[in-house]
């Protein structure tokens, strides 16, 4: 036997119950939390926004989705969609360079990348990459954030996450990371100088923000 939902202040506190407004279509209940009931003649939808589904995919980050909306790169069910804040079901089929895009759920590993193994997606040379460590840990198809030398070991993060990639990969966002380095022989005063006002890399200068032996009477860290 079901009963009415009391409207007093008494009967609410008794039942330990808290008040909610749940919406259904154009009326609103008031009273305990309940589950929500799809009244016949309502539809129950999962639409979500394009560019949300596209970065969720892991390919790039929100904005980024707007661009490749707007310029027509994004295709769903056969057709070209250039209009921002298109809503798509999980059941459409959306494209991306004639290639279809999963919806996934976000994923994220923290992996100890050993020594010999390198951080691209697919290397010509046919090296081993941190992908085929990978290959088995989820179905979903993940990417490293950033990137660590061959010949470096330490913690790289992998996820299909666009947006936190981008927001800890773009200069613009300002995310600090620091680097605690081991060392086979001592730092010199002399490396340290000139770490410390810039060196050229194969992609470019990059320059410390700021840069300390980890012990005073060691300079092997």
């Amino acid at each position: 036997m079901s009963r009415k939902p009391s409207n007093s202040k008494k009967g609410k506190k008794d039942r330990g119950e808290v008040p909610a407004i749940v919406k259904y279509g154009k009326r609103r209940y008031s009273g305990p939390k309940k589950k929500l009931v799809v009244k016949e003649g309502q539809k129950q939808t999962d639409e979500i926004r394009l560019n949300k589904y596209i970065a969720q995919s892991g390919i790039c980050s929100r904005r980024e989705a707007d661009n490749l909306i707007s310029v027509g790169a994004i295709s769903v069910n056969g057709k070209i969609v250039t209009e921002l804040g298109t809503k798509v079901l999980p059941t459409d089929k959306v494209q991306y360079e004639g290639q279809t895009i999963r919806n996934e759920k976000k994923v994220y590993f923290l992996l100890n990348k050993p020594k010999n193994y390198i951080t691209t997606l697919d290397d010509p040379f046919k090296r081993r990459t941190i992908l085929d460590i990978m290959k088995n840990a989820c179905r979903e198809r993940i990417y490293p954030v950033g990137r660590l030398d061959r010949n470096t070991t330490g913690v790289i993060l992998l996820t299909n996450d666009g947006d936190l990639s981008k927001k800890l990969m773009h200069p613009k966002h300002g995310v600090k990371k620091i680097y605690h380095v081991f060392l086979t022989k001592a730092f010199t005063q002399e490396d340290f100088n000139k770490l410390q006002e810039g060196i050229n890399l194969e992609d470019g200068f990059i320059k410390p923000d700021d840069l300390a032996w980890v012990k005073k009477d060691s300079k092997f860290e």
